[in-house]
């Protein structure tokens, strides 16, 4: 399966390593009076797509816009890491069973 991120500067990376999550999560915790950039987001080749956010709030969406976003707020970096984890590996059975609310 194939995936790609986007740091939070926007650059894109295309099939990185998944050991690249946890750095994507930590450039959140830099340069925080910037307000114009404010996630990191992992999309995948079904264009399923998560953007994770300071303070543990992730959203889970279809990037075409096909279907309802969700999101989660709260959750703890190991959480963030393990969801990123997964939509990469494709496994969006695991992402569809987690505890989402409607809309962001």
């Amino acid at each position: 399966m194939s995936f790609f991120v986007y740091h939070r500067s926007g650059a894109c990376e295309n099939d990185p390593p998944l050991s690249i999550f946890a750095r994507l999560l930590d450039e959140l915790e830099e340069r925080l009076n910037d307000e114009e950039h404010t996630s990191v987001s992992v999309i995948h080749e079904s264009e399923w797509g998560l953007s994770c956010y300071r303070d543990g709030y992730v959203t889970y969406e279809h990037v075409e816009g096909n279907g309802e976003p969700r999101n989660m707020r709260g959750q703890s970096r190991n959480k963030l890491v393990a969801l990123m984890e997964s939509l990469a590996s494709g496994d969006l059975a695991a992402l569809e069973n987690e505890p989402w609310q409607a809309g962001y």
